[in-house]
């Protein structure tokens, strides 16, 4: 018997070294193989020193603030320095306890996986799953070719820790993870998951985010299904960290004891701030990049090359902005609703029905769930019927989103019934649009109020005929002409019929100054004016002034019969604040390419329209509609509306330059409020000019408009970091326009209500 012991004993240790070394030996040729590439091509020099990952492109405010993203991946890289202290100590506690011991593979680790067969879980370290992260992407379900991916993670490991330092490779790993919810890289998940930056991340924060890391979906804080598998992810976190020397025992039962908590700002393109200007901003961009190829010819991609666009977006007063067209807009509406109750054609008026069936039937075709229906190919029998079908849908109230169950023909129904707005904010001295707001709600009302429409301008027209006048005949605020009917021939400018304008109060009589004609928009002054000057020459310094739709020259501008957008309205309205000279409105500073290189900076375009004094004199009447007209509801407690729900009275006594205006049955009211370092335009309407208030109290401008005017001035105001100008306009030096009207007259008295004067 023991002579037979032996050389089994002998056998049992060759077959143990032969398979030990026959083990080592096939990890070696494995290492072999996928270094000389025999599992597929490894990355170069060049892609290890620039990996390619899709980086969104960053769109920064004026001052410092990033307001949005354009990307396929919500990435946005940042270094080390950015990242807090314990967010590295919670990763390296908890990922890679040895990472600063190895050099891109951890022998121990792996050792100690394969004897327990991953039930401890795996031994990649935090260099191997960045080369994952990079240049796998996703691990196969194929267990041979997930053994040759692992070859290949492991000597891409190694070259990326020749490549790099380990803080560059801990932010590398960091930039390249995907937490879900759009957040992809820790910046977009600390912003989306907590509203900051990841250097202001405290260390529960970062223990959330670092627990997501072994699988986002299944530990994620945000779904409520894994929020308590989220918890006890992180607290094993806070023991990885005990356990590592980050923190004391007692620290650690003390962050235990933490409920969870998240504040989760998503980040879409209709969420967050600026969503209009974003949405127009994207086109701008894609002109750019058709234009301005990369060196090598390829154009850049707006959504993976990680450009940073500079604009002159100021985040604080787009802020303000949003607030004051909400705030004004929700107490506005419940008053449109309450009218709509007793309207049997509401939310129209002046239309016959078959013209509703009309505009609802174009409103369907034009919604995105027709589209989608047509695309898949579904008959107009089929889709009647679906839009007739109740469905459970989210939709939008003042009061927040609220979840309903109704037929998609309803909700075209039901949003009709809101009324719109929008509002323009520009610095006339550099032409820099520092607020757009294009409508409500950028997620249900995509059509944006301030470049995209063009809606009938009204009184907000007549200061360009005054202007005109004012430049080319010397005419003084205190010029009078009769207040009585005006009329232009037929045939004149080539009109067909004979033209008399009526005055929307229908009172005449007695003389008027151009101030008080302009404060209380007299239209019959001002037809007599145009007739004076002929409209093509106010339609070249309308022009000149920063319109850019085509206007034809007939009389009937003087009233502002005529549609243009808001945007052209502030950039013209600009020039008057700029002492005649129009600068173009601005929206982009410069781009730089992920790297920090300029690729362009932007400068506007800059042209004389009126002699300084001409401009200064249009402004001392615009003042004049402030002090005594149509505006005057900026400086009394006169309101239209409840002083509890509208933060009336404004009472403001800085100097401001403004006109409001009314079209026809109320379908659109204006307000244009000039200071001398900012020109703002608002506008307020129904999507159909059809949808209206049935009364001139309700649906004027200075109800409809200037109230959104009024509290965005007085929250830019409120914040002295904005330096927004109380000081009255600059007076040239050399003023030959006499503006000191003799005051005996009682026909130029303040008048408490003016808009009664207003179209």
């Amino acid at each position: 018997m023991k002579k037979d012991s032996k050389p089994n004993f002998k056998k049992f240790i060759f077959w143990f070294w032969g398979l030990l070394l026959a083990g080592l030996g096939s990890v070696l040729l494995l290492f072999f193989l996928a270094s000389t590439g025999s599992f597929g091509e490894l990355p170069t020099f060049e892609e290890l020193e620039n990996p390619q990952t899709n980086l969104a492109t960053e769109v920064i405010s004026s001052d410092g603030v990033t307001i949005g993203k354009y990307a396929t991946e919500n990435r946005t890289p940042i270094q080390f320095k950015e990242l807090p202290e314990g967010l590295v100590n919670a990763l390296v506690a908890t990922e890679d306890e040895r990472f600063y011991e190895h050099s891109g593979i951890d022998f121990r680790g792996t050792a100690r996986a394969v004897i327990k067969l991953g039930r401890d879980g795996g031994a990649s370290t935090i260099t191997q799953q960045l080369a994952k992260n990079l240049f796998t992407k996703r691990a196969s379900r194929n267990i041979f070719k997930r053994i040759t991916q692992k070859a290949k993670e492991w000597v891409v490991a190694i070259k990326l820790e020749r490549q790099y330092t380990k803080n560059e490779i801990i932010a590398m790993y960091l930039n390249t993870q995907d937490f879900i919810f759009n957040a992809v890289g820790i910046r977009s998940a600390a912003r989306i998951y907590f509203g900051k930056e990841a250097k202001d991340l405290d260390l529960q924060e970062s223990a959330i985010l670092v627990a997501m890391l072994k699988n986002p979906r299944q530990y994620n804080p945000n779904r409520e299904r894994s929020k308590a598998k989220s918890l006890r992810r992180r607290n094993v976190v806070f023991a990885q960290m005990a356990r590592n020397g980050f923190i004391s025992e007692v620290k650690m039962k003390e962050l235990q004891s933490l409920p969870l908590k998240i504040n989760f700002t998503p980040e879409s393109h209709s969420d967050g701030y600026a969503t209009y200007f974003r949405a127009h901003l994207q086109k701008v961009l894609r002109t750019w990049v058709n234009n301005n190829p990369k060196p090598n010819g390829e154009k850049f991609n707006i959504f993976k090359d990680g450009l940073k666009v500079y604009v002159t977006i100021d985040s604080r007063m787009q802020k303000y902005a949003e607030e004051a067209v909400s705030e004004h807009m929700a107490n506005l509406q419940q008053y449109f609703f309450r009218e709509q109750r007793g309207n049997r054609t509401a939310p129209f008026y002046d239309i016959e029905r078959d013209q509703i069936r009309g505009i609802y039937e174009r409103a369907k075709k034009n919604s995105d769930r027709y589209r989608r229906l047509k695309q898949a190919g579904k008959s107009k029998k089929e889709i009647d019927k679906i839009f007739k079908t109740k469905v459970e849908m989210k939709v939008f109230t003042w009061k927040g989103y609220r979840d309903t169950i109704m037929t998609p023909m309803d909700s075209i129904r039901y949003y009709k019934h809101f009324l719109r707005s929008g509002l323009l904010a520009m610095e006339p001295q550099t032409g820099h649009i520092k607020a757009w707001v294009g409508g409500i709600d950028n997620k249900h009302f995509k059509y944006d109020a301030v470049a995209q429409q063009k809606r009938q301008v009204g009184s907000t027209f007549k200061p360009f005929v005054y202007a005109t006048a004012i430049n080319q005949l010397r005419k003084s605020p205190c010029d009078e002409l009769p207040n009585t009917k005006y009329t232009i021939p037929m045939g004149k400018y080539g009109i067909p019929e004979e033209w008399t304008p009526k005055n929307s109060n229908d009172k005449y009589g007695g003389m008027m100054t151009l101030r008080n004609a302009l404060a209380t928009s007299t239209n019959v002054v001002t037809a007599n004016l145009i007739d004076q000057v002929a409209p093509r020459n106010v339609v070249r310094l309308a022009e000149a002034s920063g319109i850019t739709t085509k206007i034809q020259a007939n009389p009937s501008i003087a009233l502002g019969a005529l549609d243009l957008s808001l945007y052209e309205m502030v950039s013209a309205y600009s020039t008057f604040a700029n002492k005649g000279l129009h600068i173009s409105p601005m929206i982009l500073t410069r781009i730089e390419d992920k790297n920090g290189t300029v690729l362009q900076e932007f400068v506007p375009e800059t042209r004389e329209v009126l002699s300084e004094e001409s401009a200064y004199v249009i402004i001392d009447l615009l003042k004049g509609v402030t002090m005594g007209g149509s505006g005057i509801r900026l400086r009394t407690d006169i309101t239209g509306l409840p002083k509890a729900n509208t933060g009336f009275p404004y009472k403001f006594e800085n100097e401001i330059a403004g006109k409001t205006g009314t079209t026809q049955n109320q379908s659109d009211g204006w307000f244009m409020g000039i200071v001398p370092n900012l020109a703002t335009g608002v506008w307020t309407g129904g999507e159909d000019r059809a949808t209206h208030f049935e009364g001139i109290a309700l649906g004027q401008g200075a109800t409809m408009s200037l109230p959104t005017w009024a509290l965005f001035m007085k929250k830019c105001y409120a914040d002295k970091t904005l330096k927004v100008s109380k000081e009255d306009f600059e007076k040239p030096e050399f003023l030959s326009i006499n503006l000191d009207c003799d005051k005996k007259d009682e026909k130029d008295k303040k008048i408490e209500d003016p808009d009664d004067f207003e179209f």
